[in-house]
């Protein structure tokens, strides 16, 4: 999952670099500061977890969950598990 954000982040940073260039070479102008403020976003990341939240399930009814807000079904009041 960690390489697939990697991958974007350098597509996106390659991809705005030849844009901004092409741009250049077109209008003799720097639009390098039209693109480049986007590659922050590309390489924003998470807190380095990839693992998803745990599924959890309420065993009369079959509820499922991956919110930590539900410790209880809101069905019928059993325990999560």
């Amino acid at each position: 999952m960690a390489w697939s954000r990697w991958t974007t982040a350098l597509v996106g940073l390659a991809l705005s670099l030849a844009l901004s260039a092409a741009l250049y070479y077109y209008f003799d102008t720097l639009f390098a500061f039209v693109f480049l403020p986007f590659v922050p976003f590309l390489l924003r990341g998470g807190s380095g977890d990839d693992s998803e939240p745990k599924t959890r399930t309420c065993p009369a009814c079959g509820f499922e969950t991956r919110s930590p807000d539900y410790d209880y079904c809101p069905r019928d009041g059993t325990a999560l598990e």
